[in-house]
């Protein structure tokens, strides 16, 4: 009788330590086209369910809406890219672990003609490229070497960018 009641109390406790176990969500190699503006032909004018299910690995993500300090979007801390939907853009930090069509991150601001020509704006830690989608932001460290990318579905003109 024992036995039984005791196996009987290590069911009911299984139960519960199985259901603590949750699986991670596994997303495909980001792949980044920088001449179509695109992650895994994700456009930066998506909606944030639509990134959610197709990229199901973010690390957070914030609704879009007054409250939200850059305007909502899904953020992959982890691999260093950031969709910021209200905005339309997406944003890619020097740790970035997937693959770019155009090896931009860490290339020297005065290698950049052959692949996109001359920037329509310029500062001194930034350039900003006219692209077919939209527009293209490249930010650079003091050695002159690419840190950031930013790119959008927006003109120059209508750009917003969270700081």
């Amino acid at each position: 009788m024992k036995n039984i009641f005791l196996i009987f109390i290590a069911c009911i406790f299984s139960l519960f330590v199985s259901g603590q176990l949750k699986v991670k969500a596994k997303c495909a190699t980001f792949s980044v086209d920088i001449l179509n503006g695109n992650v895994n032909n994700i456009k930066p004018d998506f909606p944030i369910p639509e990134i959610k299910e197709r990229l199901p690995c973010f690390t957070s993500a914030e609704d879009e809406g007054s409250t939200s300090k850059c305007g909502g979007g899904v953020f992959y801390k982890d691999q260093d890219i950031y969709f910021y939907t209200q905005r339309d853009y997406i944003e890619i930090g020097e740790k970035f672990k997937g693959h770019l069509s155009v090896p931009l991150l860490g290339a020297s601001r005065n290698s950049l003609f052959k692949w996109l020509g001359n920037p329509k704006m310029k500062d001194d830690t930034w350039d900003a490229f006219e692209m077919s989608y939209g527009t293209l932001v490249l930010h650079y460290n003091a050695a002159g070497k690419v840190k950031l990318i930013q790119f959008s579905t927006r003109g120059t003109d209508a750009l917003s960018l969270c700081e």
